[in-house]
């Protein structure tokens, strides 16, 4: 490994923990989209792409933008991004890691003078969490033109709107429709992300291509039953909200662990309103989130989970309400992209792994109207959305010099139509 990619990868670190800095919480980093922590970290990193020499702004959802405009007649656009959002609590690399090596990759090619034959453009997306509208890609979404405008009627926990979150940074949601990239001025989008899950760990290698990325639906129930006192209602008198709650979330994790090859299923929230604790629950709300690289099983598991919940809730007198609030579908990654990527590893002598990634990343709307490729990179012990979330320095050079072979083989390959 060279000098050179150690000492960029050491100031992609620094970077890293300058962002971090910037949160909510103290003790911990947590940036939700619109708040002003978010608002003061997306300042920092357009001020470091303003130091790239690149054309900068923050668009009307918040996308921190940063383009280099090739000086070729009809030129098209390759995107290289990912998110400045976190999860709460979170870990310090997941979506920051790729915007900041995304910069210093731009940084290194614009210092060779190279005559670029596509324009590129850096983007930090704004949300790709959904932690605070529960709607996941928001960003991305504005950039592809999928943004769905009554989305901006959706409250946040505290009762604000989105309209007023993009309001209260300084944009007007009427303008969202102008911030997206056109499709037919696509040339591609380019990843760089952690992996959060252990194989690269596990196997010692830096780097992979992302095959494919899982569709997922993530769906809101809320159980009805009767509120009732704790000391008086005798046990097979009542109909709890949460014991119905409790069943069905083990009977899902019990299905998903039958059918562990092909899905993973999540209870990731659980409310019970009114809660007090000599007072039998009455109303339960709670988030299932499914996972299948397959989209027919992935139809077929929802339906299922969906029978299992009901069953029980059926034997227990409860009544149940079921939303569907977001929904994916599986997206493979570009045949030719993957081939400069897969030659960009082999030249930087690293073993090619390839993966298919669980998580859902801002590539999936993108990939509906333009190719997509994606590199992993080793995240310890596979943890993420965690405190404990890093990558190493040593992986994030080796990184650096996959993504400069895979920049010169994208641009010979454009060049020598130019």
């Amino acid at each position: 490994m060279s000098n050179q990619h150690t000492y960029r990868a050491e100031k992609v670190v620094q970077r890293i923990e300058q962002l971090a800095t910037i949160t909510e919480e103290r003790g911990c980093v947590t940036r939700r989209f619109g708040t002003p922590a978010f608002i003061e970290g997306a300042a920092l990193v357009k001020e470091w792409m303003d130091q790239a020499g690149l054309q900068t702004k923050i668009d009307s959802i918040g996308n921190v933008r940063g383009r280099w405009q090739s000086n070729h007649s009809g030129a098209k656009t390759l995107v290289i991004a990912s998110h400045i959002d976190t999860v709460v609590n979170a870990g310090k690399y997941d979506g920051p890691l790729g915007v900041i090596m995304a910069i210093d990759l731009i940084e290194q090619i614009k210092s060779k003078n190279i005559s670029l034959p596509f324009s590129i453009e850096i983007i930090a997306f704004s949300d790709e969490e959904g932690v605070r509208f529960h709607t996941t890609f928001l960003g991305s979404q504005v950039i592809t033109g999928s943004f769905n405008h009554e989305w901006l009627q959706k409250k946040d926990a505290d009762g604000i709107s989105m309209q007023e979150v993009i309001e209260g940074f300084g944009k007007n949601g009427t303008t969202l429709a102008q911030d997206a990239i056109p499709p037919n001025e696509w040339l591609g989008y380019f990843e760089m992300h952690i992996e959060q899950g252990p194989i690269l760990y596990d196997k010692n290698i830096p780097v992979a291509i992302v095959l494919s990325i899982a569709g997922q639906k993530r769906i809101a129930v809320t159980l009805n039953g009767m509120a009732g006192h704790a000391g008086t209602v005798p046990m097979d008198k009542r109909s709890d909200a949460l014991t119905a709650a409790a069943e069905c979330i083990l009977k899902i994790e019990n299905y998903a662990i039958q059918q562990k090859e092909s899905l993973v299923a999540t209870v990731g929230t659980l409310q019970i309103p009114h809660s007090a604790g000599n007072v039998i629950p009455g109303e339960v709300h709670f988030t299932i989130d499914i996972r299948s690289g397959d989209k027919n099983f992935l139809n077929e598991a929802t339906s299922s989970i969906h029978s299992i919940c009901n069953e029980v809730v059926t034997k227990r007198n409860i009544t149940i309400q079921w939303q569907l609030v977001q929904e994916t579908d599986p997206v493979a990654t570009d045949k030719n992209l993957k081939h400069l990527l897969r030659k960009a590893i082999t030249e930087s002598d690293i073993p090619v792994v390839e993966l298919v990634s669980g998580a859902g990343h801002d590539a999936v709307p993108v990939a509906r109207i333009a190719p997509i490729a994606m590199m992993f990179i080793r995240c310890f012990k596979g943890i993420s959305h965690n405190p404990l979330e890093l990558a190493a320095p040593e992986d994030i050079a080796q990184a650096l010099k996959v993504a400069d072979a895979f920049m010169e083989n994208l641009i010979d390959h454009y060049s020598s139509f130019s």
